[in-house]
């Protein structure tokens, strides 16, 4: 049983828009929204609840003041480039109202954070959020504000006394590993495709924390062309040891769906089946360890008709305690929509026929596979730190 949940959600989250060519489309939002609502996602199990817009003394418990000022100059002058604060580049262009847009999402999942940390849902999610490489004073990588490092930030200004970050996108959380690395209050796990190939270039075993802090940070960096049943050896072969010794208050998470193998900005080649496999992961975890206190973001994800929605749906619902049967049929509706809007066929089943299966790291490690040599120092890197020990 799950418990309560919600969905913090109005459709002006999606006013967060860099512009008709950029990848950070917020289409991909809307046609999720739309797709969960048709396949009755939404609703009595998982109401749709306001998104507040975070106020300045909220933003300025992650982001430096001067920074808050150079974007709202620049949403209101959008035609400027301030490279110090990483405003104006191709990957962050700034927009009109992108000051207010920004900290709508960042509102959206403080408000996840609250309604989980003061019991009224056990599970809640912001699927516009996980803008997961703003730094303290610099955008990069899409994100303006670093919506789930404020939402930590929250739930540890509010007594929080341990909280664990999990991120599966593709990318590395970068942003909020720094915001916390010193802090030996959060934990933050990082899955994602080696830096050596893939933006921000950052996210090595070796990354595990500050002075104070040793072994609170976890990485685990891919190899291209990780599938489902890699994807999954890692991460049974790490997370849960992790954030089982950890003991958090609260599991705060982070699903772009960039790992993808028809996303068009990254190298791993996941399915949606394997990325359902991932979620209903989490959300046992998170029963296992804190009650199911579960936060849930989105994040990257940029195949934004034959991915995003399908991915996402399924995520909602599994925050709703109501997985769906991944052979569940698309809606008509939505297909309709989808091929009226942009001229496409969407996808006609909730599955990319996959079954997703893996090799448990116990049954040996292989040292002649690059797969299990990432994993392998990874888990030599963190876990001893963690007092855990790294052999099968």
């Amino acid at each position: 049983m799950a418990g309560p949940a919600c969905v913090v959600f109005d459709e002006t989250l999606t006013n967060y828009d860099f512009g008709p060519t950029h990848p950070m489309s917020p289409l991909r939002v809307d046609l999720t929204i739309r797709l969960a609502e048709e396949l009755g996602v939404l609703g009595a199990g998982l109401p749709a609840v306001p998104a507040p817009v975070a106020a300045d003394d909220v933003l300025r418990t992650v982001h430096g003041e001067e920074y808050l000022a150079a974007v709202k100059r620049l949403s209101d002058d959008p035609y400027q480039v301030d490279e110090r604060h990483g405003l104006g580049s191709a990957d962050n262009p700034t927009f009109e109202g992108m000051h207010q847009a920004s900290a709508h999402v960042v509102g959206a999942t403080v408000e996840a954070c609250r309604r989980v940390w003061e019991g009224d849902s056990v599970h809640a999610a912001n699927i516009a959020g996980g803008l997961h490489h703003a730094m303290a004073d610099k955008a990069s990588g899409f994100c303006v504000y670093n919506d789930v490092a404020v939402g930590i930030r929250w739930l540890l200004d509010h007594g929080a006394e341990r909280v664990a970050y999990v991120d599966v996108d593709v990318h590395h959380g970068d942003g909020v590993e720094a915001l916390f690395y010193d802090d030996p209050r959060v934990l933050t796990v990082s899955l994602h495709e080696t830096g050596q190939m893939l933006f921000p270039g950052t996210g090595f075993p070796t990354d595990t924390g500050g002075a104070g802090a040793e072994g609170s940070a976890a990485n685990l960096a891919l190899p291209p062309g990780t599938s489902d049943a890699g994807w999954l050896r890692a991460f049974h072969a790490f997370v849960p040891q992790l954030v089982r010794e950890f003991k958090p208050d609260v599991l705060v998470t982070q699903h772009g769906c960039d790992s993808h193998i028809e996303d068009p900005l990254a190298h791993l080649m996941l399915t949606v089946d394997g990325q359902r496999a991932s979620y209903l992961a989490l959300h046992d975890l998170a029963h296992e360890v804190c009650d199911g206190k579960w936060v849930v973001t989105g994040g990257g994800g940029y195949a934004i008709v034959d991915v995003v929605p399908r991915a996402w749906s399924h995520l909602l619902a599994i925050v709703a305690g109501a997985p769906l049967d991944p052979h569940t049929a698309t809606p008509d509706g939505w297909r309709a929509h989808v091929q009226t809007l942009l001229g496409r066929t969407a996808p006609f089943r909730m599955t990319d026929g996959r079954t997703p299966a893996y090799r448990d790291w116990s049954g040996g490690y292989d040292p002649s596979s690059w797969l299990d040599r990432a994993i392998n120092a990874s888990r030599d890197a963190v876990f001893p730190l963690n007092g855990l020990d790294p052999l099968p």
